[in-house]
């Protein structure tokens, strides 16, 4: 069977009365390939992934180039495709590709984006099919005039709103959530687009952060239980909104406030101003920002996740403490918990495991015996460090266990006499439906398989998890309440909404 990519000369779609989706000729990607750079269904390395972020700009004059650089620090959240919308004087501008921001713009692409107002978003790659029909911000033909929309999460109902809304004569033109959206604003009986987009998130079940502008606003609202991390920044007399606060100091701009559960947002010439769009509902802040997806020079919910990290690394050495020589972290996300943990115990910190940086999308197709030995394309182990030595290696999460065990092998081959696993979270035990790309439960390691299975299958000489309890200790800060504010559900399968869907797992995008 081929690895290698497909590509059509250009995306055709056929004639869509309500999407939009410009002028512009791209290449579809289709078909299995080999990305040894990223994850995804069935790839080398089964890390959960992020599926998107948003950035948006109003009142700037150089918002496209804000939402540029917007979209560089927030690239970790979403490698798949790249899209910037702007409005100026009633006219929207956009721009959609595949591929990295980088990748995606350049300064030809980038000049007509003009407006002071604007959205951006990054999705994220995974190993099937990628389709441009999903990048975003999605642009839409409304009644009031044009109305584009960036979202960060996942509708759970979104199946079962789209087939009602199919048995009425709704025509649907991509398989993202964002869609269903766009019509349920489009069908509501409020011509005021604050009250139809008001009217329309109160059908909607999930976990979502939605940026959304038209000819004369710029729309914010967040989920009623505020699963998906969404904050304000500030830069001068303009305002901004992004997934993580990082991208606020990749523009110079100024954290101002995280955007509250059930809250809606306007932005207009009548200035700022904040409602409720329902009750807030269970505070439930995704606990696996904190413990993977964030950039670590984050802070959501005024908690910085380097930190954060930190703590669990030093709870994960107090709950489960191994006599060892080093203790290594798995780049780039398990580095802050391990720096804890060899605190912690006195054990001295090392980089036995390298990243190489330069992977990503390849057009070479490796032999099955060199995909079998493709972990050391993204990892090295370091021989001189690890040799001979009892390793303790951080790792943030396991999966479906076939990572681990590669590492846990990649250590031995360089000479580790032991290698002893700790996991900075919980057992992942439960599918996500807000927003995570992850497995179907039968294929989650830890909902089939004993602690001391796992620990055979990844070939470790010990293995712990951090408790529940521990976890959330760490991360500390949270409300009073279930899991002291955070979705734990992955965990504990104790779900801050009712899960109308079981068969809608993954992004809003897909």
């Amino acid at each position: 069977m081929s690895n290698g990519i497909k590509q059509s000369k250009a995306l055709k779609l056929p004639a869509a009365p309500l999407v939009n989706l410009g002028d512009q000729q791209h290449e579809l990607w289709t078909g299995e390939y080999f990305n040894e750079g990223v994850g995804g269904h069935g790839g080398l390395f089964d890390k959960l992934n992020e599926e998107c972020g948003v950035f948006g700009v109003y009142g700037h004059p150089e918002a496209s180039s804000l939402c540029y650089y917007g979209l560089h620090a927030l690239q970790h959240r979403g490698q798949e495709s790249a899209g910037i919308c702007t409005v100026e004087d009633g006219k929207f501008n956009y721009y959609r590709g595949m591929g990295l921001a980088k990748e995606v713009f350049t300064g030809e692409n980038l000049s007509p984006l003009t407006g002071s107002t604007a959205i951006a978003h990054v999705r994220y790659s995974t190993a099937g099919e990628s389709k441009l029909a999903n990048a975003q911000p999605l642009v839409f033909k409304y009644r009031e005039g044009d109305l584009a929309i960036a979202t960060n999460g996942n509708l759970d109902n979104a199946n079962i709103i789209k087939r009602e809304l199919e048995r009425k004569g709704s025509i649907f033109q991509t398989t993202s959530d964002t869609e269903v959206l766009a019509h349920l604003i489009a069908r509501s009986e409020h011509d005021d687009i604050v009250d139809a987009v008001k009217d329309a998130l109160t059908q909607v079940i999930g976990g979502f952060a939605f940026l959304i502008i038209t000819k004369d606003k710029m729309i914010a609202a967040l989920d009623p239980n505020g699963l998906r991390p969404f904050m304000i920044g500030r830069l001068g007399d303009s305002y901004l909104f992004a997934s993580e606060s990082c991208a606020f100091d990749a523009v110079g701009a100024t954290y101002f406030r995280d955007v509250q559960p059930g809250e809606l947002i306007v932005l207009d010439r009548d200035g700022f101003r904040s409602e409720q769009f329902t009750e807030s509902g269970r505070r439930a802040i995704c606990a696996m920002e904190y413990i993977y997806f964030a950039r670590p020079d984050s802070d959501i919910d005024t908690v910085n996740i380097h930190s954060a990290r930190k703590r669990m690394g030093k709870k994960l050495a107090m709950e489960a403490f191994v006599d060892a020589d080093v203790v290594t972290g798995v780049p780039d996300s398990s580095i802050s918990a391990a720096i804890g943990f060899a605190e912690q115990t006195g054990i001295p910190y090392e980089l036995g495991l390298i990243k190489n940086r330069y992977t990503g999308r390849t057009f070479i197709i490796p032999s099955q015996e060199l995909r079998e030995q493709g972990v050391k394309m993204k990892l090295s182990a370091v021989r001189k460090v690890v040799e001979g030595k009892r390793v303790v290696m951080i790792d943030d999460s396991i999966v479906r266990g076939t990572t681990s065990l590669r590492i846990v092998n990649l250590l031995r081959e360089a000479g580790a006499t032991e290698v002893h696993v700790r996991i900075s979270s919980p057992p992942f035990m439960n599918p996500c439906y807000y927003g995570i790309d992850t497995p179907d439960r039968k294929e989650l390691i830890a909902a089939m398989n004993s602690i001391e299975e796992i620990r055979k299958a990844i070939n470790a000489d010990s293995l712990h998890f951090l408790t529940k309890e521990g976890l959330l200790d760490s991360i500390g800060q949270g409300s009073a309440g279930t899991n002291s504010g955070y979705c734990t559900a992955c965990f504990d399968n104790t779900y801050p909404t009712e899960i109308v869907d079981v068969t809608k797992v993954g992004c809003a995008c897909d």
